[in-house]
């Protein structure tokens, strides 16, 4: 929930927000792609369209529409020019969609020298330094054949989508320093690559531009370019955040400490505080009781440049998941004695506003309680994180803990199916009956047992389970390794009168029969609905790209299958139907027609019915993405 009040610093309008559930970003600034005025003259390769197809079953077979918004490369013509941004970047987070023809490739160079590779990766298990997701290799003629390329870093797993699909890529870079001099005095880093949701690169140091830069020095800034003489690629949805190098600071920070219950940040003006000391890192580290205290932080906060900034505040002792009627601690920021934003513990301990701020020093106060402890939310630390014009989001003197040396608890599918059972997040709800499969060729899906869902899939590794197994345990969560799909989430299959029939949101005939193990390894689930016993197995087909879905049927009830719900619904040239714009594809077997209809939710669904013939039916299908 979000509360708003205007007040005013510094001459200029605050708005309040309190306790939000994760922290909010400020927007990024678009690459106009209605038409080519953002990046310099190029070759005639380059065109800016409204829709495009690629074939994962054949090269070269991409065609496009008329309209805006997708910048393609076509080079199976004379012109195969690279493509230059006007704009020139030095530190920057970087934003974009692309999808890939099959067997193409591609690269975007941060300003110019530093390539990060764009190829159809699809289905390789063990991703080298020229797969998709690689920092690509540098290059020097002279050293020996074979080891002329050096220092690539491939993806840590391979999560690339089949051609065809969108997908997606954030970058944090920070470029390379350099002194009064234009001498080079730091490398450049990818600070972090995200492909697909999944983290494949962190903190990763490039000595110098990898092969085939556009430029081949190295300088504060340069522009981005994109690799237009390998292959078919396009684009959309390309965003930045670009960054100066000088920081938001907090210093001279003092801690006023309080013991007690209190029900008001306000309850200290009436206390002699029990001990004042200086600190460096945002935390309530004086001595004393670890769950009933205060305390008031003072400090001075620098700003380097006049803008909107947006502040996000975690007091780390109330969890999310909190009583309203019984909150454990409540907080509240002001800058220059005027209020920022306030936590009341009611629900959750975060918090967020936007504020405009004038550059330079203003003083800045904390105030906080915690009225007692929670096992499952034992940090007493402060996250207190800024963004602003110029500057990358920040968390403020963060403490930097190591005195827990747990590691990640994982459980991997190496050379036959794992089966894992335990509780799912889906759409934001805990899912508590559920089991997850993952196959070794890093296909991996969850089905919930209790009420015979569908819920997700992913490409990549299979399941860490530290949330579960460590200690007590945390949020008891499975989380996916890899590259998830959250699919709808209701019954596969329902008894309709007919194909317009609104399909439920569960079924209330559905009675869970277990499920067996076959000869593979893998589970097939059994349940009845109504009178009609359902087998319902799946399994990673065609070297992990596609994942069959199977449905055995005996009753005779007019059953229907629900294959796919989305946004939207295209059936492409191939005959596969595209769902929720390309995020994933459905094949059917023998060109079988579906229904595909409306919902009153304004989604689309897709239909199969399942015809059975002497008592007995079959539904198949198959996933790819």
């Amino acid at each position: 929930m979000h509360r708003y009040f205007s007040c005013f610093l510094l001459g200029l309008c605050l708005p309040m927000l309190t306790a939000a559930a994760q922290p909010n970003e400020l927007p990024s600034t678009a690459i106009n792609l209605q038409n080519m005025n953002d990046f310099r003259p190029t070759g005639s390769n380059w065109k800016i369209v409204g829709d495009v197809f690629y074939d994962f079953n054949k090269t070269g077979k991409g065609s496009t529409k008329a309209g805006t918004g997708i910048l393609v490369n076509d080079p199976s013509g004379k012109s195969k020019d690279q493509l230059f941004t006007k704009m020139e970047h030095g530190d920057i987070e970087l934003e974009l969609d692309f999808m890939m023809d099959k067997g193409s490739n591609s690269g975007i160079y941060l300003q110019g020298r530093y390539e990060l590779q764009l190829l159809d990766s699809w289905g390789v298990k063990t991703p080298g330094a020229h797969d998709c997701g690689a920092i690509y290799e540098r290059w020097d003629e002279s050293r020996p054949e074979g080891q002329k390329g050096y220092q690539g870093h491939p993806p840590t797993q391979n999560v690339s989508k089949a051609p065809g699909l969108w997908q997606h890529y954030k970058i944090v870079f920070r470029a390379p320093r350099f002194n009064e001099k234009g001498e080079k005095i730091a490398n450049a880093r990818f600070l972090k690559v995200i492909q697909n949701g999944v983290t494949i690169h962190e903190n990763i140091e490039v000595t110098g531009p990898t092969r085939g830069p556009a430029l081949p020095d190295e300088k504060p800034t340069g522009p981005l370019v994109i690799q237009g003489d390998h292959g078919p690629v396009a684009f959309r949805n390309i965003r930045y955040k670009a960054y100066g190098i000088e920081p938001v600071t907090l210093t001279n920070l003092k801690l006023n400490a309080y013991e007690g219950k209190f029900a008001s940040v306000a309850d200290f003006n009436a206390l002699t505080p029990k001990r004042e000391m200086d600190i460096s890192v945002l935390a309530h580290q004086a001595p004393g009781s670890r769950d009933k205290f205060g305390g008031r932080i003072t400090g001075t906060i620098h700003i380097p440049r006049s803008g909107q900034y947006l502040l996000n505040l975690n007091l780390r002792w109330i969890p999310a998941e909190t009583n309203p009627a019984n909150p454990n601690g409540a907080g509240e920021l002001s800058i220059a004695n005027k209020p920022i934003l306030s936590i009341s513990g009611k629900d959750g301990g975060m918090a967020s506003a936007l504020v405009n701020l004038e550059a330079g020093d203003h003083p800045i106060t904390l105030a906080y309680y915690k009225n007692f402890g929670l096992w499952y939310a034992r940090s007493n630390d402060i996250l207190l994180g800024i963004e602003g014009p110029g500057v990358q989001y920040t968390t403020l003197n963060q403490v930097i803990r190591a005195e827990d040396p747990v590691g990640e608890i994982s459980v991997m599918a190496r050379n036959e199916p794992v089966m894992q059972r335990g509780f799912i997040n889906h759409h934001g709800v805990k899912h508590t009956h559920t089991i997850s499969v993952g196959e070794p060729d890093l296909v991996n899906y969850t089905v919930d047992l209790q009420k015979g869902e569908f819920l997700q899939i992913w490409r990549g590794d299979f399941l860490e389970t530290t949330p579960m197994w460590y200690g007590r345990g945390e949020t008891q969560l499975g989380v996916p390794m890899g590259s998830v799909i959250e699919l709808s989430g209701k019954p596969s299959l329902a008894l309709l009168a007919d194909q317009n029939a609104a399909w439920p949101d569960s079924n209330v005939t559905y009675n869970n029969l277990g499920y067996d193990i076959d000869k593979a390894g893998r589970p097939v689930f059994k349940y009845k609905l109504g009178a009609v016993n359902v087998q319902e197995s799946l399994a990673s087909t065609d070297d992990g790209r596609k994942l069959s879905h199977t449905f055995t049927v005996t009753g005779d009830q007019p059953l229907w299958c629900r294959v796919a719900e989305g946004r939207d619904i295209t059936e492409l040239p191939n005959g596969l139907y595209a769902i929720n714009d390309k995020q994933y594809f459905i094949e059917l077997p023998d060109k079988q027609k579906p229904v595909i209809r409306s919902t009153a939710q304004n989604t689309k669904e897709l239909l199969l019915p399942v015809k059975a013939t002497n008592n007995s039916g079959t539904v198949t299908y198959s996933i790819v993405w």
